[in-house]
Parts: C-alpha cells; sequence; structure tokens
C-alpha cells in the first residue's frame, strides 16, 4: 500500500524533462503535427488502404523515415521492472537483463525503441514516483531519433484490480458500479481516474470492461464485468469511455469478442466460449458494438476460443475471422486493437511464442501486449521482435500491413496530446492525484452500491453501542477495517482473520471466539469456489459460515467479491454484497450495517440456486433497503 510521496529514487532527476533542448525538440514536432492535424483530420484512418490521402502528413514522414526494425517494435508494449527508468537496483537490473539484456527502461528504449510500457504494481511507490518514472520514459524516448513519445499504459478498472493504490483515488469496480446503476457515477469516477493517471505519466488505461458476466462461475472476470445484462454493461461501457476520455487518457474496452461465459481462467488455460452466433449477438456484442459508436480508441482482443465466430480453434487474438472480419469489416471499427497479453496461456497453447505475434497481425491486431519469457526465464521479447521483421523480409507479413499498425499507434499518440508534450508535471502531482474533492466523489459512488440482499432476522440496521462482535474470514486489513467500523460505534470487537482457505482448526478457533460474541460478521471472497484442488479456494469459507450459523449467534455475511457466495450457504439469513474490498466499499459496508445510509445497490447478475444454473435464488435487480 501506498503511504507517503517520496521524490523516488536518487538519480532519477538525470531523465527529469528539465532541459531546454528537449522542450524545444518536444515542441518543435508537436507544432509540425498540430499544423499538420488541423489541415487533415486522421480519426481511424488506415494507411493500408490509399496513399496518404486523409492522413496526417506529418505522421507519415515520421512512419516513412522508420526502418522496418524500428515499426515492428512500436507495436510492442513491454513490461520492465524498477521503479525509475534508470534504476540501478540489482534486483530489477537482474530481472531486466533477463527480459532484454539491458539494465532498465531507458536502456531498453536505447536499445529497441519500443511503442511503450505497461506499469505493474511492483513498478509503483507512489504517485510522486510514478511521474518521475513517467518522465524519465518520455525523456529518452524523445531523445531517440524520431523522438515518438512512449505509450505508458496500466490496468486501473477500479475495485479488484487497481495497480495505483492509495493515495490515488480508489474507484468502485464495474460490478459495483452497476450495482449502483448510474452512469454519471460511471463517467465521473473514469474521469478521475483519468485525470489522475494523465497526473503521474498514465496516458492509456487498460479498462473498461466490455465483458458480460453470465457465468457466476467465472474465475477472471467476475465482479470485474458490469453484470449478466448487456444493455446495463453497454450503458456502463460507454459512460466510461467518455469519462476516461475527458480525463486525458485512452480508455481499453476488453475482451473483444468477450470474456463473461467461461469456467477456464484464459491466465492459465484456453477458456472455450460455445455461444452460437445469435447468443453472442444478443449477449456479448451490445456492449462492444455501443463502445464503438461511442468512439471507442482502443479495444483489447481476448485469449477465448469462440467456434461460432472461428470454427478453425484459434484464439480471438489470433483470429483473422474475428478481429478483421467482425471487428474491422462488420463493425466498422477503425481504432487501434491491443492484444491481452502474450505471456497467458490462452494464446500460447497451440503455436509457438515466436510465431504468435506474426500470427495476432495477421489476424488484425496492432499492439502486442508483454512478450512471454521461455522456460529457463529468459524473456522472448527480443526474438518475437525478430519474428516480425523476418515474416516481413520472407513475404509473410507485408510492409504495408506494419505500417497500418503503426500508423494507428502514432495517430493514438497524436490524438492524445503525447507529441507535443508527453510528460507529467511533477510540481501538481499532489493537486491531482486524491484530491479530497476525488475521495469524496468515489466514497458517494461507493455509497450507493452496497447491496442489503437478505435480512431475513431483521438483524440491520444495528443500533450503536456496546457489544461484543466476533469479525472473522477473509482478509487480514479487510477484517481489521470492518473490525475498526464497528467498533468506532460503540462495539468491543474480536478479530480472527481465517484467510482465503480456512482449515478446520480456524474453523474451531472462529466457533469458539462466536459463541463467546454477542453478534458475528464473516467475511468471504468467492466462497463458491469450493472445489478442493490446487488452483481453487475449496470449501473452507463455506464450512466456515455454515458453522458459525449453527453456534445460534446472529450472523452478519459480507461478501468482499463475488456476490454470488449467498448460495452456498442460504441458512445465513443475513447477507451483504459489496464487491470489493477497497476502503471506501468496507466503510460503506459499515454504514450499512448501522442503518447510517440507506443500502441502495440493486444486483447486477442473478444469483443461481447452488448446482441448479436455471434456478435463481435472487434475481437481477434484486436488493432491500430499510423502513424509514
Amino acid at each position: 500500500m501506498i503511504t507517503g510521496q517520496s521524490r523516488g529514487p536518487e538519480g532519477a532527476d538525470m531523465y527529469r524533462p528539465r532541459t531546454r533542448r528537449r522542450r524545444w525538440l518536444a515542441g518543435l514536432t508537436a507544432g509540425a503535427l498540430a499544423v499538420a492535424g488541423s489541415a487533415a483530420p486522421a480519426a481511424h484512418a488506415d494507411p493500408a488502404h490509399g496513399h496518404g490521402h486523409g492522413k496526417n502528413p506529418a505522421l507519415l514522414r515520421i512512419l516513412r523515415s522508420m526502418t522496418l526494425e524500428e515499426k515492428a517494435a512500436q507495436l510492442f508494449v513491454l513490461q520492465v521492472y524498477g521503479t525509475s527508468a534508470d534504476t540501478a537496483d540489482p534486483a530489477d537490473v537482474a530481472a531486466n537483463r533477463r527480459l532484454y539484456g539491458v539494465d532498465n527502461a531507458a536502456q531498453v528504449i536505447d536499445r529497441y525503441h519500443p511503442g511503450g510500457f505497461i506499469y505493474y504494481s511492483n513498478n509503483v511507490r507512489d504517485p510522486q514516483q510514478v511521474a518521475a518514472f513517467s518522465n524519465g520514459i518520455q525523456s529518452a524516448a524523445m531523445a531517440q531519433p524520431h523522438r515518438i513519445p512512449a505509450t505508458i499504459a496500466t490496468d486501473q478498472e477500479g475495485g479488484i484490480v487497481a495497480r495505483i493504490q492509495p493515495p490515488a483515488t480508489q474507484s468502485p469496480g464495474a460490478m459495483a458500479l452497476a450495482a449502483g446503476r448510474r452512469t454519471g457515477d460511471a463517467r465521473a469516477l473514469a474521469r478521475i481516474t483519468g485525470r489522475e493517471l494523465r497526473a503521474i505519466g498514465v496516458n492509456q488505461d487498460y479498462a473498461p470492461d466490455a465483458d458480460v458476466n453470465v457465468n457466476p462461475a467465472n474465475p477472471v472476470i467476475g465482479v470485474r464485468s458490469f453484470g449478466s445484462d448487456p444493455g446495463l454493461v453497454a450503458s456502463m461501457v460507454t459512460a466510461q469511455v467518455g469519462g476516461y476520455r475527458s480525463g486525458g487518457v485512452t480508455a481499453t474496452v476488453k475482451h473483444f469478442p468477450g470474456h463473461g461465459d467461461t469456467t477456464t481462467d484464459s491466465h492459465t488455460g484456453v477458456p472455450r466460449i460455445d455461444h452460437t452466433r445469435a447468443e453472442w449477438e444478443r449477449l456479448d456484442l451490445p456492449p462492444f458494438r455501443a463502445a464503438i459508436a461511442r468512439g471507442a480508441e482502443a479495444i483489447m482482443t481476448a485469449h477465448i476460443v469462440v467456434p461460432s465466430l472461428d470454427p478453425s480453434g484459434d484464439p480471438a487474438t489470433l483470429s483473422r475471422p474475428i478481429l478483421t472480419g467482425i471487428l474491422r469489416e462488420q463493425l466498422h471499427y477503425r481504432g487501434v486493437i491491443v492484444t491481452d497479453a502474450l505471456d497467458m496461456q490462452g494464446v500460447r497453447d497451440k503455436y509457438g511464442d515466436e510465431n504468435i505475434p506474426v500470427l495476432a497481425l495477421k489476424a488484425g491486431a496492432d499492439v502486442l501486449l508483454k512478450p512471454p519469457v521461455d522456460d529457463e526465464g529468459d524473456g522472448l521479447f527480443p526474438r518475437q521482435l525478430a519474428a516480425v521483421v523476418d515474416a516481413v523480409k520472407a513475404g509473410e507479413l507485408t510492409e504495408e500491413r506494419i505500417d497500418a499498425s503503426v500508423y494507428r499507434i502514432l495517430e493514438l499518440k497524436h490524438r492524445r496530446g503525447l507529441f507535443r508534450d508527453p510528460y507529467a508535471d511533477e510540481s501538481r502531482v499532489g493537486d491531482v492525484v486524491g484530491t479530497p474533492a476525488h475521495l469524496a466523489a468515489a466514497q458517494r459512488a461507493t455509497d450507493r452500491t452496497t447491496t442489503l440482499v437478505r435480512n431475513d432476522a431483521g438483524v440491520l440496521p444495528l443500533r450503536p453501542g456496546a457489544r461484543d462482535v466476533l469479525v472473522t474470514g477473509w482478509g487480514v486489513s479487510t477484517t481489521a477495517t470492518i473490525g475498526t467500523e464497528i467498533a468506532r460505534r460503540g462495539a468491543t470487537t474480536t478479530i480472527r482473520q481465517t484467510g482465503i482457505s480456512p482449515g478446520r482448526a480456524q474453523i474451531e478457533d472462529a466457533v469458539a471466539a462466536a459463541r463467546d460474541s454477542d453478534l458475528v460478521v464473516a467475511v468471504t471472497n468467492r466462497a463458491w469456489d469450493v472445489k478442493d484442488e490446487p488452483g481453487h479456494n475449496g470449501p473452507g469459507q463455506m464450512n466456515l459460515v455454515k458453522a458459525l450459523v449453527a453456534t445460534g449467534k446472529p450472523v452478519v455475511v459480507i461478501a468482499v467479491r463475488d456476490p454470488y457466495d449467498i448460495a452456498w450457504f442460504p441458512e445465513a439469513a443475513t447477507y451483504l454484497a459489496t464487491y470489493s474490498y477497497t476502503a471506501e466499499a468496507l466503510r460503506s459496508a459499515g454504514k450499512a450495517l448501522f442503518g447510517e445510509l440507506n443500502p441502495s445497490g440493486r444486483l447486477p447478475v442473478a444469483i443461481p440456486v447452488r448446482d441448479e444454473p436455471g434456478a435463481v435464488l435472487y434475481p437481477f435487480g434484486h436488493g432491500l433497503g430499510y423502513r424509514n
């Protein structure tokens, strides 16, 4: 968790944009582009057709001056280790050498000239540090002969997927926002997220998620989706596309053609979705169609096999019928197509790693995200880059095809204003990131998402005052935070954190503590995942709740991720869903427990009866409130 705003590691200043020459170079390129852009708008232009008509002349000049190797490198967005562009940390340097043969991001740029980088949690300490890191990347990029600014991307979906942690504002996740049913909240929080990302130098967000989560057993999407109703998902996705854009970053709608009905995680296997073409058009397509109509500038592919769309067995990322036939030709999408990460198993099973970038480009992709490592842990990016170049030289790919993707990438960077000024203003990070107004907006939106699913025993709302309360279940900080919220209202709290897969001893200890308590609050995280095998949570959380209910003490269950858990312990009489475990979500839960807010969230999915997918336990739109 980020707790401060340090200025980053010593030495980072050498990459900050302090010299007049670098500002002048950026301004010179920007001026040419601005003049050309005003004379010939080029939104979604495709240089693969025609000879430059209607395209930005300055971008075309850059494109024509690039070597084939430089063009191929521009297609890649890479992972890098470290928290500064010039890191000399021994562990980071060793990791980068395994991937790229060089020490840090600046040296990666000097050697390979990639299109950009993706930040993960290990790149992030605090907003000030990220801003300096971003500026270091951009300074290195703008010092190259073509002065092409870098795409700097991250996954900041909100809720359970947020690389930039507090003090940055934490947006409710997709399913939470959909529970609140307010597209205005979705748009406003996307704008806030966009503004804060741009303030630290991030110019592309791999969000929002447009998958329609019709499968409660989906192991990889779940609460990252806005829900199971295509219309609701479409309205929320389009709101966020506009919000991110107004915040200054590129939204990336994902994962085409729709990852919402799978029981396989594409990080570890190859999901197969057996929707008919008609089912796909009814369930999965509407959010993507709406996003394209809203002007979506980037769409991310899914590593999923959809036989009704392409019977070859190729994952969508490598499928020309899906990416070109459907997305480009039938849906008339002209923006950038980004692959999901190329180190995921869903795209690696059928073909060799060195073939995958070529196949993705032949399918219609533009950006190749995060190349994998081999069995020895050595990075495959140099070999994948060479494979793209060799494919052009061998005639398997045309250079015109490469030019089309590079032009789209350059044009998107131009549209984001990166040629004009790619830098973050480090002096203003604190004026934008995690401001009181942003934090208050996130809390207000979150307060509208908490969903009271069941209150059969009339336990809620609680009255403030003295009582002994046991808080148990999943999450060290989660149980502690809920315990603090309850203690603030006068109770004495005992914490028994039992983890994701509690065993018999942990359950017995929690049950013993429950017998000495007046009230029990049990926290669950995907308790529905009861398979007792590697990679699954197992039945421990279900067994814990059942044992707590059997004590006869009042038990309030709070599901802090997927709302489906109640189906695995229907004897629990009191059940709240928060859809995430951010501090804001837990504060809202505390308010809801004591009636300080009247729960107004409504289920954006149906909760089925356990082992009976066609039987509904709680319908879409269900949600309780308190009587005044």
